[in-house]
């Protein structure tokens, strides 16, 4: 399994940065987890819109699926006659996306399907939970070719998230802010201290950093986020 982090910027992109999008590939399957802001052209630096196999969006703000229209106008417009995209989400969270657009516009290029709590996306096996958060959000937790990758989406602390990643061999988990989250959103974004906490109660093997807040020195958050990290979790850190 190959991960490549698209962008881990949390509310809005900065200066040459993107919000959350990943690509995870196995035995040539290319999956999309999230296409926040700004995701796109830093994937099709890398391969064609067409190349792209399945999508899976944990949940609807715009900073982890707005790209998702220009992936599909990319499809459909600049690549006659490409298949349908299958497109994973939660009832009703790409809405206000696909919506975008005139009515009908996209309706050939991606085929809309509910996330249930045990699946398969190609070569994945797929579970998922619904983890805390201002709008209904699913992390995921992806196994193939023995191993695990778990995705937190965006999650306010809950033993949930100790579930979907027990064992993973990586997590890769919201962490908001280093230490103290706001009051006003404490049950629905997590810290770099909780996230890491959460990562050595699920027994997993390498934590990676997402969703930073923007508008800081890079080099300071990233610093402070896995030093918090760090103080609970005493495997691997790294930031995306």
């Amino acid at each position: 399994m190959r991960l490549t982090t698209l962008g881990a910027c949390g509310a809005w992109p900065t200066a040459g940065k993107a919000c959350s999008g990943f690509l995870v590939e196995h035995d040539g399957f290319r999956l999309l987890l999230d296409l926040g802001y700004a995701t796109l052209p830093r994937l099709l630096a890398l391969l064609p819109a067409e190349d792209v196999d399945a999508v899976f969006i944990s949940h609807g703000h715009p900073d982890h699926c707005a790209d998702l229209n220009p992936l599909l106008r990319a499809r459909s417009l600049g690549t006659r006659g490409a298949r349908p995209l299958p497109v994973y989400s939660l009832p009703g969270a790409l809405d206000a996306v696909l919506a975008l657009d005139r009515p009908g516009m996209l309706d050939d290029a991606y085929s809309l399907r509910d996330v249930a709590a045990d699946f398969e996306i190609g070569p994945f096996r797929a579970e998922t939970r619904l983890l805390p958060h201002w709008v209904p959000n699913a992390g995921i937790r992806l196994t193939a070719g023995g191993t695990t990758l778990a995705y937190t989406g965006d999650s306010g602390p809950t033993p949930d998230v100790v579930r979907l990643a027990r064992e993973a061999d990586i997590l890769i988990a919201e962490a908001t802010y280093a230490d103290e989250v706001p009051p006003d959103s404490q049950a629905y974004l997590t810290s770099a201290v909780q996230a890491g906490h959460q990562a050595a109660e699920a027994g997993v093997g390498q934590l990676l950093l997402t969703h930073l807040w923007p508008g800081t020195d890079p080099a300071t958050a990233v610093a402070a986020a896995v030093a918090a990290a760090g103080s609970r979790f005493p495997g691997e850190i790294r930031a995306a």
